[in-house]
């Protein structure tokens, strides 16, 4: 059990420095730039993991179907719009909304997997909600507004990564983590590297400047290739809803470095917005009381 703590702390981390390397990515290489960047500098990392481990086991015979699925909802389509996000809010307010994954988590388990909430898990979603809307810091009647745009896309991406869970802890579950995440993040690369063509293709030679390399890697590499080891891990070794539970601690230190690095604010409806929202997660992921007796004695 402390493994699977200590994995989802190490993916909190990681994954709060993605949104700063993403703020610093989008102007330069564009939304599906970023995309392409991040999925191909994570995919070179795995395939050394790979080569070096020789371990090619379940390469063979994976469903290709539920594979394209998966790397479209929760590689590809997310991480646009979480770039597209980013460049109407900051990537502080970016990961703040991003900690609604485990809400949409339990809404898609319910509409979608037969999954039953309970009372206390729809009081969660309750306060998770009026979170968003204290979050959004603008008036609710202006859809014109920046920010309500990059609202919704952050939403939409969320919404991708809840039910992409889903579809892995029924259909991945006895796939190696390795294999999840090489086989998703190849499809993906070549997903976004189509829409580059389609859309802006000097973003290719603009990988190679420095500035640019060295945030690619740390998106890439530890953002994409190693935290997503780390995330597949807990889904298969805890459960959808604990993997999402890694948006407890990622604002945190998404906030502190945009803060630090970026030079961006931190406003009270942001903290407002942040508490209700985790409390929101909190009350819904609360098991009940003979449900913790349970884990107890089978740890």
């Amino acid at each position: 059990m402390a493994r699977l703590y200590g994995a989802l702390f190490t993916l909190s981390l990681i994954w709060g420095t993605s949104f700063l390397f993403i703020k610093l990515l989008v102007e330069p290489l564009g939304a599906w730039g970023v995309v392409f960047g991040r999925c191909l500098f994570g995919t070179v990392i795995l395939l050394l993991i790979i080569v070096l481990r020789k371990d090619w086991k379940g390469l063979k015979g994976l469903p290709f179907g539920i594979i394209v699925l998966v790397s479209l909802l929760n590689n590809a389509l997310p991480w646009y719009l979480i770039a597209l996000s980013e460049t109407k809010i900051t990537s502080s307010y970016a990961s703040l909304i991003n900690a609604t994954t485990p809400i949409w988590t339990l809404i898609i388990g319910f509409l979608f997997f037969q999954n039953k909430l309970r009372l206390l898990q729809w009081l969660g979603i309750a306060l998770g909600f009026f979170g968003i809307i204290i979050l959004s810091g603008v008036d609710i009647t202006s859809i014109k507004d920046q920010s309500i745009v990059g609202l919704f896309t952050m939403v939409g991406a969320t919404l991708c990564y809840g039910y992409s869970t889903h579809l892995t802890k029924k259909y991945l579950s006895t796939v190696s983590v390795t294999m999840i995440s090489f086989s998703t993040l190849i499809v993906s690369a070549l997903i976004s590297f189509i829409m580059v063509l389609l859309t802006d293709r000097t973003i290719f030679t603009m990988i190679l400047e420095p500035s640019i390399f060295g945030a690619l890697v740390g998106l890439g590499v530890f953002g994409s290739g190693i935290a997503y080891l780390l995330y597949y891990y807990c889904i298969q070794k805890g459960s959808p809803e604990f993997a999402s539970l890694v948006t407890y601690l990622v604002p945190i230190s998404a906030m502190v470095w945009g803060a630090v690095i970026l030079k961006e604010e931190i406003h009270f409806s942001m903290i407002t917005g942040f508490i209700l929202i985790l409390a929101g997660v909190y009350v819904s992921s609360k098991k009940p009381k003979e449900n913790r007796i349970q884990i107890s004695k089978t740890a």
